[in-house]
């Protein structure tokens, strides 16, 4: 008698452990999300349950029509991602740059003004003091005082218009005037390079022009975590995103911008890149099972790259049948399946282009959750069996100290 209500708890154990497996396991008959996801469609945003695709061939030919699922596409979602998530108000693409470039004089310049034959007008305190010692400072207010000719304005013009002035004026006191202007001394306009750049800092703008490259170059470099594709540039209270991925890769010499004074040129890291692979992967060794957030190289990764960096499947654990690619997105969010029971379907997936905060799930095998199943009975079933094994004989024969009769109160 006493088998059935053992039989009973156990069949009850293996009816509810299923609701009780330890870890996370898609339904295998799901053909959509078990949860609600919120879905922006013309400037409304719904809450629906989300189809699952599954990752075929003709899937992968119509994501490639998409020039933006490419790595240098303007609108690639690796782009969007970023001002997305910091909420930035940058401009997509580069500010107007000027046909021609020439220094212009600005206030705490150093120029050095040479008359020929006149030396007491090139070095007045003597020969051996250096050009910068020696020199014309530009005033704050953007003035220069030079003997005989008197106070001239400097600071907006060119070295040119400056030589041009001092000479008409001149003139009048010395004959046959020859006059040179030079800047000696860069002070006036400054840029500052910040953030994943090896040598961060202020950088001075000089007569020869110094662009977006220039600057990089001047900065020793990016670091190896740098963003090259959501460069901010801000102007004059406004910001630019600019893609230096495009001008190395794709030629794209239109982001190479002319840096001004007080440009702010920030090189972001690619914390946003990411991609979360979980579920039965080898990382960490062989059934270890741990997720993993993998970086994407220049904003940029396949599906079957990222198991790789996971160790790939789990050939234990793991249903290579049932891997699952979870896209949050900016306003469209996808399940897509991949059925990789068969190995050749890893082409597929060296063709699918992931995007930033995808999610990569690898699901467990029936047979690993049949095992919990059995691993969560045992302990009961091993009580169950202790229990069984007590016998009750002895209590009957031990006389009551109270002299009551217990034969009718305990069954036989």
């Amino acid at each position: 008698m006493r088998i059935i209500p053992i039989l009973m708890l156990i069949a009850l154990s293996q009816l509810t452990a299923c609701t009780v497996i330890p870890g996370m396991h898609m339904n295998p008959f799901a053909k959509q999300s078990s949860v609600e996801i919120p879905v922006t469609d013309n400037n409304k945003t719904t809450l629906k349950k989300l189809n699952i695709k599954l990752i075929t061939a003709q899937l992968i030919l119509d994501l490639e029509k998409d020039f933006n699922n490419r790595s240098l596409g303007v609108n690639n979602a690796a782009n969007l991602y970023f001002a997305h998530r910091i909420g930035s108000k940058a401009v997509k693409g580069v500010p107007d740059t000027e046909p021609y470039y020439q220094y212009a004089v600005g206030p705490r310049d150093v120029l050095n003004i040479t008359v020929w034959e006149h030396p007491e007008l090139t070095i007045p305190a003597g020969e051996f003091r250096s050009a910068e010692a020696s020199g014309t400072v530009v005033g704050e207010d953007g003035n220069i005082f030079y003997p005989y000719a008197g106070i001239i304005k400097a600071a907006g013009r060119f070295v040119e218009d400056i030589r041009e002035e001092l000479v008409r004026k001149l003139s009048a006191f010395i004959e046959m005037v020859q006059l040179d202007v030079r800047v000696t001394a860069y002070r006036s306009q400054r840029v500052y390079v910040v953030g994943e750049v090896m040598k961060p800092g202020i950088q001075t703008v000089k007569d020869i022009p110094l662009t977006v490259l220039e600057a990089i170059n001047s900065a020793e470099g990016v670091k190896p975590e740098a963003d090259l594709r959501n460069l901010t540039l801000t102007r004059e209270g406004k910001s630019y995103t600019i893609n230096l991925l495009s001008l190395y890769e794709g030629g794209d010499l239109s982001q190479n911008v002319l840096l001004k004074h007080g440009d702010v040129l920030n090189v972001p890291d690619s914390a946003f890149n990411k991609i979360f692979v979980l579920g039965e992967t080898t990382v960490g060794g062989a059934g270890a099972g741990r997720g993993r957030s993998v970086v994407m190289n220049k904003g940029r990764m396949t599906l079957a790259e990222a198991l790789s960096e996971s160790g790939g499947v789990n050939q234990e654990t793991s249903d290579p049948s049932r891997i699952f690619v979870f896209r949050s997105g900016i306003n469209k969010p996808e399940i897509f399946h991949l059925d990789a029971k068969s190995p050749d379907a890893l082409l597929l997936a060296d063709r699918f282009p992931m995007q930033p905060r995808d999610v990569v799930y690898v699901d467990r095998a029936e047979g690993i959750r049949w095992n919990q199943i059995i691993a969560q009975i045992q302990p009961t079933v091993s009580l169950l069996s202790t229990f069984g094994t007590i016998k009750m004989e002895p209590f009957l024969e031990t006389p009551s100290s109270t002299g009551v009769d217990l034969s009718n109160i305990i069954p036989k």
